[in-house]
């Protein structure tokens, strides 16, 4: 298979989309207290755009010729109730996968598919814009 790198960092990144599925719908779950208002939505929101980068990302291995995973990233899911800690692992969760697609962006520029260079373009600005969103709730 030609594509062979470039589906195993695919693959790598739809494993660290589905543990980020997983970790949102647990914190939003866990969320308490008055930030509970606040943040349960916003982990929820997290997780549906984790499925919706899902959904890009097995698509992209699926048109390349691979077989996609159906595991998630094996990175431990810490559980905790302080919501400081679920957003320190958020920024964590949504740096790695911001550096991620980066590297994947690097491969595709000579690629010459525009359409996989765009999604996967715009999963990577909506990764950098979730790093910085959770960098400032983290601000004081």
């Amino acid at each position: 298979m030609k594509n062979t790198k470039l589906i195993k960092e695919l693959n790598n990144a739809l494993s660290l989309e589905l543990r980020a599925i997983i970790l949102y719908s647990h914190y939003s779950a866990y969320v308490q207290g008055i930030h509970r208002i606040h943040l349960s939505a916003h982990f929820n929101n997290e997780a549906t755009e984790s499925i919706g980068h899902a959904n890009i990302v097995r698509s992209a291995i699926v048109k390349l010729g691979g077989i996609a995973v159906t595991e998630r990233n094996t990175l431990k899911i810490k559980h905790t109730k302080n919501y400081v800690k679920m957003l320190e692992e958020a920024y964590e969760t949504e740096k790695r996968a911001a550096q991620c697609y980066f590297e994947i962006l690097k491969k595709l520029e000579n690629f010459n598919d525009d359409e996989l260079y765009d999604s996967i373009e715009s999963i990577y600005f909506a990764e950098l814009r979730s790093v910085e969103e959770v960098r400032m709730i983290l601000s004081n």
